[in-house]
Order: C-alpha cells, then structure tokens, then sequence
C-alpha cells in the first residue's frame, strides 16, 4: 500500500516536471526551434488547426524557421495566425516557403523573460510540493485507520521528502538552465 502511494507520488512528480520543461521550452531564447509555434492556431476550413499539422516546421539557421505549408492556398492563413500570436513574429512568404526570422532580444526583455521562467519554475515546486502533501495525507489516513505503524509512516514520510527534494532538485536544474540559455548573448 505504501509502495503504491509513494510511486504514484514519483510518478505525478515526475509528470509535472515534464510538464515544466513543456513550458519553459516554449519561451523564446532567440534561437530558432520549431516548437517555438506550437502554440499557433491557423482558421483552417472554419475550424482552428494546429500549425504544425498544416505544415512542416524547419530550422534554417539559429535564427530563422523556415515553413513549407502542405496546403498552398492556406499559405496566407498561416502567415496572418503567426503575425496576430503573441509571439512577436513577422513571417515572410517566399513562394511555398514563409520564413520566421526571429529579432535579437533586448537586454530588458531578456530580464523579463528570467522573471516569466522563474515563477514557472516556482509554480513547478508548488506543484511538487502540492503532491508530496497529498501523498503524506494518504499516508496519514492509513495510519489514521491502523493499517500501517508508526515506524512505517515515518519511513513512508522520509521516503516521499527524499523524492520530493529530488525533483526539487530537478526544477532547479531547469530553471538553471534556461537561464544561462537566456542570458546569454
């Protein structure tokens, strides 16, 4: 019983870190990465689309994506989704290829970018920390309902803080990481 709480702790951990990483990847370094547009929705045939199932995503330097969209007469959408995002883009169509170049960032926008990444990892450690909370109260509650002793949920506590320090750990690293990749010039 306690073997399964404490790995569905590390799994839900393990998850919302993976989900950290999703987001920070999202925010924009000045290099170029396809899933800098994942986020764009296209109005395809009176229904939104995500870009990348309406065209292939390339990077063409370290500062420009190239788009081949599979549809040619959507073309023009795809250029007007990724202009209206707020992603502050301004593709350029070149035949059946629009390049995204992506500008330099400035010294403040690169500050405000460090602040954005550090309350995600921020919302990161709550959220493992908010685990960590429910797994100790169903430890508790077995303890509570005399199914488990005294020793096994301090043991149980002890290994739940462990896992907990561990992808704290692994928030940190992140944040670390993104960071120094923002920073630099």
């Amino acid at each position: 019983m306690i073997n399964e709480i404490i790995a569905d702790a590390k799994d839900r951990m393990s998850k919302s870190v993976d989900a950290l990483a999703a987001q920070m990847s999202k925010i924009r370094t000045g290099r170029a990465h396809p899933s800098l547009l994942d986020g764009v929705m296209v109005p395809y045939y009176g229904s939104d689309t995500p870009l990348k199932q309406l065209a292939n995503i390339t990077i063409e330097d370290s500062r420009t994506l190239a788009i081949t969209v599979f549809d040619k007469g959507s073309s023009g959408a795809v250029e007007k989704a990724i202009l209206t995002s707020d992603l502050g883009l301004n593709p350029a169509g070149a035949g059946n290829v629009i390049r995204v170049p992506l500008p330099p960032l400035t010294e403040e926008r690169r500050r405000d970018l460090v602040k954005i990444v550090r309350a995600e990892a921020e919302q990161g450690r709550v959220a493992v920390r908010n685990i960590r909370r429910d797994a100790n109260s169903d430890i508790k509650e077995l303890l509570k309902e005399k199914e488990i002793t005294e020793d096994d949920d301090r043991k149980a506590q002890d290994n739940i803080q462990k896992l907990t320090d561990d992808f704290v750990k692994k928030v940190d690293e992140l944040l670390a990481s993104k960071e120094a990749e923002l920073m630099e010039v």
